[in-house]
């Protein structure tokens, strides 16, 4: 089953989406009560909903699927390790910590956006870039989960597009923190929220969802991946984060972006050049991951905001003056 959020004539509705348009749930329900009120329940209500009238999907604005409460966001491809690594961090291969545990940041569940809404660039970016990613959002609250537990915690998938400030990214990353500003402007997540069960037919024989991914700009396929190509799979990613510590039904867990042209820093990194080029207003980002569906954002002017100012001097006095 798909959920959906969704705004039009300025009231916000969620609902079930079906070929004939999409079918609202009662009202003041959203997609993050039926994901906590767990899978079985969720359907239920679904399938009641699929029994009434469809609003049709050309005469609203899609919005993320559910308000989540966190974002975190993991770097579990191998393939974008090694070129992003070179064009942001100024490295070379991949790092051997990155083999020993999954490695993820928290970002800002405030950012997201719709599958088809316009990105501002972020203020002072000149290297913006997009991220092809899948995210799975957790069903049930659970502690130090294992990946059998974490299976069985899984509600369900959407398409992550992690919007990035590169050149924001690099300097906040040499301080050895972040990244902050470089990632938290916009998020993308849509169309729809897809129930684990309409995925289980895509799992391949060592336990990962071969999932085919693409990202275009303006037409041009720029990426292509399978989301098995993954380092650890997504059961993994979500004992991970438990481990030691809880996730919470509604939190969202992104991948971490795909190989082979998944962004355009990884590309960048791998050529030495900005080929193609940062994004600017009017590029048109499309992504569509197979069984989910397809989101597509235009990158618009940001806001012209006055430079940072950077730190002042520090004496190291001990004492205040006399």
């Amino acid at each position: 089953m798909r959920f959906a959020t969704w705004e039009t004539g300025g009231a916000v509705q969620s609902g079930v989406v079906s070929h004939a348009g999409l079918h609202p749930l009662p009202d003041g329900t959203t997609v993050l009560d039926l994901v906590r009120s767990g899978l079985p329940a969720a359907l239920a209500a679904g399938t009641e909903a699929l029994a009434g009238p469809a609003v049709p999907l050309a005469g609203v604005r899609l919005l993320p699927p559910l308000a989540a409460p966190t974002v975190r966001d993991f770097v579990a491809f191998e393939e974008h390790v090694e070129g992003v690594v070179k064009s942001v961090a100024g490295g070379g291969g991949v790092a051997p910590e990155w083999y020993q545990a999954p490695t993820f940041y928290f970002t800002n569940p405030y950012a997201l956006v719709g599958a088809f809404d316009d990105v501002p660039v972020p203020p002072g970016s000149e290297r913006f870039d997009f991220e092809l990613e899948v995210a799975v959002v957790v069903g049930r609250d659970g502690a130090s989960l294992t990946p059998e537990q974490a299976h069985e915690a899984i509600f369900g998938y959407t398409v992550l597009n992690d919007w990035s400030a590169r050149d924001l990214q690099a300097r906040e990353m040499k301080v050895q923190l972040g990244p902050a500003k470089g990632k938290d402007s916009a998020s993308t997540l849509g169309p729809w929220l897809v129930t684990a069960d309409e995925l289980e037919p895509y799992r391949d024989a060592d336990g990962f969802l071969a999932l085919d991914m693409r990202v275009s700009v303006n037409g041009v396929e720029v990426g292509q991946d399978l989301l098995s190509n993954m380092g650890w799979p997504v059961e993994e990613l979500i004992s991970y984060a438990s481990r030691g510590t809880q996730v919470r039904a509604g939190d969202v867990l992104g991948s971490g972006t795909c190989g082979n042209g998944g962004c355009l820093g990884e590309l960048w990194g791998r050529r030495g050049e900005l080929d193609p080029p940062p994004l600017r207003p009017g590029d048109v980002v499309e992504m569509t991951v197979e069984g989910i569906g397809t989101i597509r954002n235009r990158v618009v002017d940001g806001l012209q905001l006055p430079p940072v100012r950077p730190a002042r001097p520090r004496p190291r006095n001990r004492k205040r003056p006399q």
